[in-house]
């Protein structure tokens, strides 16, 4: 049976900083993954390239940190979205700043993010363990005992970084939830976030179209970004965090031209009134779409087009109704919604409440952002938080 000072389970973005910061501390660390490699799910991130973290300002991170945002302050003073560029900077990692704040490492791949932790990870002198799932988790006389199909741990300091139950492929399974169980938590229900959403409309017509800059609408919510019509529905980042408002059931409202109000449409329109409709909205609209919305308008020109229909036509283009039929299960989802209750957790060390030396950070806590860098932000710092906790002691 080997020990060590600190334990984390689960090497994603949360677990490996929470390693980095609980060595840098002086701990005797040990991070175990049940994966081959670490950083599974966080490889898969911005298609690829890993949007590591968005450069907005605090008011920014919390707004787009919709499941209890909040709780956070106390981290994010500690430890926040320009702490982790500077980390990364200071690493050796160039990075580069993209739309929407949303921050890359310049090579666009995640790699190098990965790498720059593991070697941060071996620098400070911690140890990594991987495709070694834990199957049992208790605690006797202060220490955790921890154990494998064929080896056992103990340790005086264990954080949980597992994820939600998202994409389980990338190992995303809940086992953290089991545990936090085990230790008599509270588990708030479990819902996709940053999900496909999936709609009664005509998917084929329009699969493939993407839109920049749209606004999505869900009675008083309003979601502005970019939108992907695809093959069941709606994807892309204003449909991803419109998700975790959707029940199914529900009415969206999609303004396809927020720049525009219909008064000056309808302006637009009667000074190009001598063209073709369908030249005049390929103007406004990809041309698959504007074709779908003028359908047998299309090859008139805008004069002939009788002032009811053009009415309802600049109407449907601010307010097109899509109705929806419910959003990806979470396997299929980016984020899980829900996990260890808050009120359990500690904001300021995110130490358990109920078991000293107990420690949660990233998605396997009741927090969910929305896509940009934000769940990533929140991973890197609860797990910097967690991981560091032991210098409040």
């Amino acid at each position: 049976m080997k020990h060590f000072e600190t334990i984390v389970l689960g090497g994603g973005p949360a677990g490996m900083m929470a390693t980095i910061a609980s060595a840098y501390y002086g701990q005797q660390t040990l991070l175990i993954e049940k994966n081959r490699r670490l950083g599974k799910k966080l490889a898969g991130t911005g298609g690829g390239r890993c949007n590591v973290t968005n450069n907005g300002t605090l008011d920014d991170l919390i707004a787009n940190i919709p499941g209890n945002g909040r709780f956070l302050y106390s981290v994010f003073s500690q430890f926040d979205n320009h702490d982790i560029i500077r980390f990364f900077e200071e690493e050796g990692v160039a990075l580069k700043v993209e739309d929407h704040g949303r921050v890359f490492p310049k090579s666009d791949k995640s790699r190098t993010i990965i790498e720059a932790l593991e070697k941060k990870i071996k620098t400070l002198g911690a140890s990594i363990l991987t495709q070694t799932e834990i199957v049992a988790v208790k605690k006797k006389d202060d220490y955790f005992h921890l154990r494998s199909a064929d080896q056992e741990w103990t340790c005086q300091r264990l954080i949980v970084t597992t994820g939600g139950k998202s994409y389980p492929s990338t190992g995303s399974t809940g086992f953290g939830h089991e545990i936090a169980r085990h230790f008599h938590h509270h588990i708030t229900d479990l819902e996709a976030a940053e999900s496909p959403i999936l709609t009664d409309f005509p998917h084929k017509e329009l699969q493939g179209i993407s839109l920049d800059e749209v606004t999505l609408k869900l009675g008083k919510r309003e979601i502005r970004h970019d939108l992907l019509f695809t093959h069941f529905g709606l994807s892309g980042p204003a449909a991803l965090r419109m998700s975790s408002f959707i029940k199914g059931g529900e009415r969206l409202e999609l303004d396809l031209l927020p720049d525009h109000s219909q008064a000056d449409l309808a302006k637009l329109l009667e000074a190009n009134r001598d063209k073709q409709a369908k030249t005049v909205f390929k103007g406004l609209l990809p041309e698959r779409l504007a074709l779908f919305l003028l359908k047998d308008l299309a090859d008139l020109p805008i004069k002939q087009i009788p002032k009811a229909d053009l009415e309802q036509l600049l109407t449907t283009v601010k307010g097109l109704q899509i109705p929806v039929t419910g959003k990806m299960s979470l396997a299929k989802s980016f984020v899980t919604k829900g996990g260890v209750d808050l009120k359990e957790i500690n904001p300021k060390t995110l130490e358990s409440k109920l078991v000293p030396g107990l420690h949660f950070a990233g998605e396997v806590m009741d927090i969910n952002a929305h896509t940009g860098g934000f769940n990533i932000t929140s991973a890197l710092a609860s797990g910097w938080v967690a991981g560091s906790s032991i210098s409040y002691d």
